[in-house]
């Protein structure tokens, strides 16, 4: 039954069938000379015992089965210099543990199993290869993964086969082959990876707080970054953490191998980097996408969301985007009733192919500052354009930011033992350069990606090089929009390290992470600058002195109105 463009609840969800079983991938992550197989549970409406096929919601998980106590690398360390080999992989005798970061399975079967089921669809669980009762190895997001976790799409439409546990063949005469993946975090980015394959039978995925490249979940243009202050998690530590299989010896030799080609010295992207890039294949995907993001999530960055779908409007795809004020969490932990129904239309019309229009409405659902939620055309927000401002002197204490050039150098020197927060709210450091507009005679919102652009020279070989935007309230307070960093030694390409001179001046470009946000009336936009980030970058001991060239530096910002909304307000 649909009304209003959704199915509605007419099955009762307690009368299921539920089933458990294998399905054989055709990959051999574990190297024991024989096909993977993937551990599925399936949920679905006792009605399919009489005839009736059902579309599935499919989550699949690294998740499922816990996880294991693993220690994060060491941050304390000194940087990177080519043929100095300083920046080496220790590990930490630190108490900080990966269980917090990507975090277990953030999407349970009591949060969503009886919504659908309710609703006419089966639900499927999967655990990821390595996991549970999965056989494989966790390989923290590369090509074996994605293939484990599409082969249960593929048995869903009969090109796939599985067992029951007592050897058994089963089918999935039930289902219709229409299935749509969704899931938080880790279990959000595994629906991206499955679509960019391009499976056939993907009809919608839901990826919330969810990967796009997983280079840039650990990695910052050749920087080494924590996710969500996560400091020393990286795709070894994980792909450990959630290495839950019965077997505890056999993926040890793929772990290591982890361990050695994510290079935690040079930062630099790689083939291992590249083919965990779901960017690649954008053009692949057929699914409709409904992507979820959170605009203070640091730990899956919005810089995800941002790339991943920017590159599905260029191919064309079906797309939808969710933006809220909170941080990594699902969605419907915070508007749960308007939540549901765009998740259950979303669903209705590309699973069940009831037509609701959902695909003619807005494209963008946004949670503004003020907890109010707004629709609009996309996102970024339609009228937007680039300004570039430019910082004046005096930054030790607080310098201007206008639109008209300066003149001079400006001198830093890096304390990593400090936090971005604690050099921003000191009325002058030597450990940082800040630069203030004045206050904005009317609100003046960000949409979209930002861009420092400095020159910049350092008086050692290596360096970490970071900026901010802070809103300066009309108390004195200060809240940091969104950061950036990267590493000057990769300022030509993130794959390639190039040596850096003492006390050359070099044009490094830092992109900022993507964002949405309205500077208040009365409030200043403040752009700093600071080396090393305490709560991100890799930490070296404090004295690296950075000098920049004001002439020659900018910071270029996404406006909606452009150049007339900035002239207005300041």
């Amino acid at each position: 039954m649909f009304k209003d463009g959704e199915a509605q609840p007419v099955f009762d969800p307690k009368d299921v069938v539920k089933e458990s079983l294998w399905v054989r991938a055709p990959v051999d992550s574990d190297r024991d000379g024989k096909d993977d197989e993937v551990y599925t549970e399936v949920v679905r409406p006792r009605a399919t015992e009489r005839g009736l096929k059902v579309p599935v919601v499919y989550m699949v998980s690294p998740y499922f089965s816990g996880g294991n106590d693993v220690a994060n690398h060491n941050v304390d360390v000194e940087l990177y210099v080519p043929d100095k080999r300083n920046g080496r992989l220790l590990k930490s005798n630190s108490d900080e543990r990966i269980t917090a970061a990507l975090g277990p399975n953030p999407i349970t079967s009591g949060r969503y199993e009886a919504y659908f089921i309710a609703r006419g669809y089966a639900v499927v669980y999967a655990e990821s290869l390595g996991t549970g009762k999965s056989t494989g190895c966790p390989t923290t997001g590369d090509v074996n993964e994605t293939i484990g976790a599409r082969v249960v799409v593929d048995w869903l439409n009969g090109r796939a086969s599985a067992r029951t546990a007592t050897g058994e063949a089963i089918k999935a005469t039930w289902s219709t082959g229409k299935t749509g993946m969704m899931g938080v975090s880790y279990n959000g980015t595994l629906p991206n990876a499955v679509a960019s394959t391009g499976v056939r039978g993907l009809e919608a995925i839901v990826p919330i707080a969810a990967i796009s490249s997983w280079y840039d979940y650990y990695r910052a243009d050749g920087a080494v970054v924590a996710p969500g202050t996560f400091q020393g998690e990286d795709a070894d530590v994980l792909a450990e953490y959630v290495y839950t299989r019965a077997d505890r010896e056999i993926c040890k030799p793929i772990l290591a191998e982890i361990a050695k080609d994510q290079d935690r010295v040079t930062g630099d992207y790689s083939r291992f980097w590249d083919k965990r890039n779901y960017l690649n294949d954008v053009r692949k995907v057929r699914a409709a996408v409904l992507a979820v993001h959170g605009l203070n999530d640091w730990n899956v960055k919005m810089t995800h969301v941002e790339q991943w779908y920017s590159a599905l409007k260029k191919v064309g795809a079906p797309h939808k985007i969710w933006l809220h004020q909170s941080g990594h969490t699902d969605a419907d932990t915070l508007r749960s009733v308007e939540w549901r129904r765009t998740l259950n239309r979303w669903f209705t019309q590309y699973l069940w192919g009831h037509r609701n229009g959902i695909d003619k409405e807005p494209k963008a659902t946004l949670q503004r500052e003020d907890k109010t939620w707004v629709d609009e055309k996309d996102w970024p927000a339609p009228g937007t354009s680039d300004v570039r401002l430019r910082p004046s002197a005096g930054g030790s204490a607080k310098g201007g930011l206008g639109v008209l050039p300066s003149r001079g150098v400006e001198k830093l020197t890096d304390d990593a033992t400090k936090t971005a927060e604690s050099l921003i709210d000191q009325a002058t450091s030597p450990n940082r350069l800040s630069y203030s507009s004045e206050p904005a005679k009317k609100p003046v919102r960000l949409s979209g990606k930002s861009t420092a652009n400095l020159r910049v020279a350092f008086d050692r070989p290596a360096a970490n090089l970071t900026t901010l935007l802070v809103d300066r309230s009309t108390d004195g307070t200060s809240h940091v929009i969104t950061r950036g960093s990267t590493d000057p030694q990769n300022r030509e390409r993130p794959d390639r390290t190039s040596p850096i001179k003492p006390g050359k001046f070099y044009d490094v470009e830092v992109p900022i992470v993507p964002d949405d946000y309205v500077l208040q009336a009365g409030h200043r936009l403040e752009f700093v600058v600071i080396s090393s980030d305490y709560d991100y970058t890799l930490r070296p001991k404090p004295g690296a002195g950075l000098s920049l060239d004001l002439t020659r530096t900018s910071v270029e910002l996404p406006v909606v109105g452009g150049w007339r909304t900035v002239l207005q307000a300041f």
